[in-house]
Parts: structure tokens; C-alpha cells; sequence
């Protein structure tokens, strides 16, 4: 695993290099510099899940057969692009959120040189990956079907992003419209398109695979998908923030958590007017009186329970696939999160 993770950070170095020196562009060494540095603090950081899962996964559809160094590469490359599209993403969401740290750092638009500057940063992250594909993939019979993929993907996420964002606008929390249902919506566009359908899809592209016909995929995916935001939702306020590298501020922010809406199921009347008094309040008491309530209603046992009733529908619908490297891929996808700390 160290020795794969050392190759994929070999390719992101090349991958940087060519974009630094995009014909269409002619950079001048304060630029030069400027993107550089912006691209190391925002792009390799991570826990690079979802680049390596690209590798990963086209390695099991090939069911065992060596990899060429050519389809290593591209394999990477893909992977790549899904980092970039993370930092993008990450990038302009910590603006939105007011994030004040993100893996363990400050947020990019936190640095004192940096601040609003971040804004056009996420654009450019997000026009390198069109930049990639076409230096790596222009003469691939599946290149129009990868670019068609990121952008969908892409369109879906910031979809997702939106009802997130207008769900939780201030002045207007009304706990009462935070159901399974919205959550579900949310989870599914913003997270689970980009995060678990996008890696395997491109691993299926580059094995010569027709994504209409993994519709099927698509499905588990974004059910495990949706099962990793539930697992986020409770490490944001269960999790060590030593381990998770952030503080979660879901209940500050009035987020349509998973919890807040199980508590709100959960709840009697009384309880139900302390979430009410208490949700979406910066004040660290607030914050505690929420936390005691979660404590109070059992909400770490009942996620234990949604965590292996999810487990045992996820694998019983991977086993149903016909195909057994497909089924490989997924299993892998959901081994990694089972019960994950971080």
C-alpha cells in the first residue's frame, strides 16, 4: 500500500509540472509560484481515498493480471482528477461554511496572503481537470464518456451542495422540515456521486466498460456512499478531533445531520424543545446542552445498529451482482469504511 501510495504521489508531481507549463497559458514566476504552492497545500493533503480507489478498483476488474506502467499511470491520473475535484470543492465550501480548519491545517482562504484570493483558486482547480483528461485520454475511444461523467458528477455535487446550503440558511431554522428523507437527498448528491460512484466509474471506463450498464453499481454506491455520511454525521460529533483532523461544527451550523434528525424521531416533547432552544447556536453551552441530549436518547446505540443493519443490505446486494470482479471492487469500497475512526 506505502509503495502504491508513493507511485500516485510520483504521478501527481508530473500531472503538476504539465500544468505549470500549459501552453495556453504563459506564466511569470510570481504566478508560477502562486499555483504551485496552492496545489500542494490543497490538493495531495488528504487521505487520497478516493485517487487510489480509481487504481484499486481497475486492478480488481482486471482480475489479477499485471498492469502495464502505462495503465498505472492513467489509472493514477484519473485518480487525480477526482482529488482535484475534491479540492475544488473543499476549497470553496470552507469559504461558504466558514471553516476555520480542514486536514489538520488552516483553510487555504484562512492564510493571512490567501483570503478571498481562494474563490478563483477553486475555479482553477476545477479547469485543471478538463486539462488533465485532455493531455492523457484526448485519443481514448472513451475520452467524450469521461468528461461527460466529471461534469455530471460535477453538476450533482453542486446540486447536492446547494440544498445543503439553503437548508441550513440562517434566520430561517425551522428543525422540522430535517427528515431521513432531505438527508438522503443531500447525502446522495453532494457526497456520494463524487466520493464512491465517480472512482469506479472511471476504473470501468478505462476497462473498456458501457456505464449504462452498471446502473446497478451506481445503486450500491451510492447506498455505501450515504453510509459513509452517516459515519461523518456521527464522528463530527463523536469522533476524536485529534484523529478526524477537524472539529465538527454540525450542531453550530444548524446542519441537516443524520443525528439531529434521528434525535428529532426520537425525541419526546420535552427533549424535542431543548434541540430546538439548543440547535444551530454557536454557544459552546448550547453546543454541550445538545451533545447530553444525543447522550441522553442513546444515539451512539442506534447508530451502532444502522451501521450493521447497513452493513448486512450493502453485502447482501454486492453478493446478488453477477459479475464477480465487480463484486470485488465493491467489497473492497466497503471494507475500507466498515467502522472506520476516521
Amino acid at each position: 500500500m506505502a509503495d502504491l501510495k508513493a507511485k500516485f504521489l510520483q504521478v501527481y508531481a508530473v500531472l503538476k509540472s504539465e500544468l505549470l507549463e500549459d501552453p495556453a497559458f504563459e506564466f511569470a514566476d510570481d504566478s508560477l509560484q502562486w499555483v504551485d504552492r496552492m496545489l500542494d497545500y490543497n490538493v495531495p493533503g488528504g487521505k487520497l481515498n478516493r485517487g487510489l480507489s480509481v487504481i484499486d478498483s481497475y486492478k480488481l476488474l482486471k482480475e489479477g493480471k499485471e498492469l502495464t506502467e502505462e495503465e498505472i499511470f492513467l489509472a493514477s491520473a484519473l485518480g487525480w482528477c477526482i482529488e482535484w475535484l475534491q479540492a475544488y470543492f473543499l476549497v470553496l465550501d470552507d469559504i461558504m461554511d466558514s471553516s476555520h480548519t480542514r486536514r489538520g491545517q488552516p483553510c487555504w482562504f484562512r492564510l493571512p496572503k490567501v483570503g478571498l484570493i481562494a474563490v478563483n483558486d477553486g475555479v482553477l482547480l476545477r479547469n485543471h481537470i478538463p486539462r488533465i483528461l485532455k493531455n492523457h485520454f484526448r485519443g481514448k475511444p472513451y475520452y467524450v464518456d469521461l468528461l461527460d461523467l466529471f461534469n455530471e458528477v460535477e453538476f450533482q455535487t453542486a446540486s447536492g451542495q446547494m440544498i445543503d446550503l439553503i437548508t441550513t440558511l440562517q434566520g430561517e431554522k425551522d428543525l422540522s422540515k430535517y427528515t431521513l428523507s432531505l438527508h438522503r437527498r443531500i447525502v446522495q448528491y453532494k457526497t456520494a456521486y463524487y466520493s464512491f460512484y465517480l472512482p469506479v466509474a472511471c476504473a470501468l471506463l478505462m476497462a473498456g466498460e458501457d456505464l449504462e450498464k452498471h446502473v446497478d453499481v451506481k445503486h450500491v454506491l451510492v447506498e455505501m456512499g450515504t453510509y459513509f455520511q452517516v459515519q461523518d454525521d456521527y464522528l463530527d460529533c463523536f469522533g476524536n478531533p485529534e484523529t478526524i483532523g477537524k472539529i465538527g461544527t454540525d450542531i453550530e451550523d444548524f446542519k441537516c445531520s443524520w443525528l439531529v434528525v434521528k434525535a428529532l424521531e426520537i425525541c419526546n416533547g420535552e427533549q424535542k424543545k431543548v434541540l430546538e432552544e439548543n440547535y444551530g447556536k454557536p454557544d459552546p453551552s448550547n453546543v454541550a446542552k445538545v451533545k447530553a441530549l444525543y447522550h441522553e436518547i442513546n444515539l451512539q446505540g442506534v447508530f451502532a445498529e444502522y451501521e450493521s443493519k447497513s452493513y448486512e443490505k450493502l453485502t447482501t446486494a454486492i453478493e446478488a451482482h453477477p459479475s464477480k470482479a465487480v463484486q470485488a471492487v465493491l467489497k473492497s469500497f466497503l471494507g475500507k469504511i466498515y467502522k472506520r475512526q476516521k
